[in-house]
């Protein structure tokens, strides 16, 4: 097979797929896989330069889109899956206490996983921004004793905050002032850390509730999914319907510390 680092090689059949990554393997170089979607984003760019970061890897992207997007190449992606991935015999069911519907969890986890079994990955490179998933993934490959290591990258986020991302760019125009309200919550809630739980989350339900957003939940956890700790990290998740699109954030807590606190310490 015909292949130069750093080119963006195409590949549509998931055998020939599948041979790069034992060729991969075989050089005992680091595979790392980037899951993406159907749109590439500045949130997925960052994604890929995380894992470019790994001095020595092989960079390897799934991409469901229509055409492979040019950023690849300009990225030094080394090869790129353009389809669908089959996901038969990857059926698993997470632990987590769920705030998001469970069957979309459950799916993405089952494409992540077949993805990654199919590139031969030693490393995974993620988004924070849908954390949830971020964190059943990790259980599922706890749970399956799969040798590879999880990277998660901070979420991109636009000049007003919002997050960017293929489901949050389709709110609507005219919800698009009261969607800026929920990066404003979480942050309100996350500046009151030092506080504790409870006033992390008064403080982040009252910046909705002056925006005019109803939120479908919003949630404070520890970094397991579990109960939020008293003392430590957290995540502060927000789940809110706009004009049909569902909208998602978190934002990471050190609860019971601030960030004042951190900084002093560093």
């Amino acid at each position: 097979m015909s292949f130069e680092t750093g080119q963006a090689t195409v590949v549509t059949d998931p055998e020939m797929f599948k041979t790069y990554g034992r060729a991969f393997r075989k050089t005992s170089k680091r595979v790392v896989l980037v899951p993406l979607g159907e749109a590439v984003h500045a949130g997925h760019i960052s994604m890929i330069r995380a894992a470019r970061s790994i001095t020595g890897a092989i960079t390897m992207v799934t991409f469901s889109g229509e055409e492979v997007p040019e950023d690849f190449a300009k990225e030094q992606v080394d090869v790129v899956f353009h389809g669908e991935l089959p996901t038969h015999g990857v059926a698993v069911r997470t632990s987590l206490d769920h705030l998001e519907e469970p069957s979309l969890i459950d799916d993405y986890v089952a494409r992540v996983l077949a993805a990654t079994i199919a590139s031969g990955a030693t490393d995974v490179v993620l988004g924070e921004k849908d954390f949830e998933a971020l964190v059943a993934l990790q259980h599922a490959v706890s749970g399956l004793q799969l040798n590879v290591q999880l990277h998660s990258v901070p979420t991109v986020r636009m000049p007003d905050g919002l997050a960017i991302s293929n489901r949050n760019s389709e709110v609507p125009e005219e919800h698009r002032d009261k969607a800026v309200v929920v990066a404003a919550a979480l942050t309100a809630g996350a500046h009151a850390a030092e506080l504790g739980p409870v006033k992390i989350l008064e403080t982040a339900r009252g910046v909705l509730e002056a925006g005019g957003v109803e939120a479908t939940y919003l949630e404070l956890r520890n970094l397991d999914f579990g109960p939020a700790p008293e003392f430590g990290d957290a995540r502060l998740l927000v789940g809110v319907d706009f004009g049909g699109v569902h909208l998602v954030d978190n934002v990471g807590v050190p609860v019971g510390i601030g960030f004042k606190n951190i900084e002093a310490d560093s």
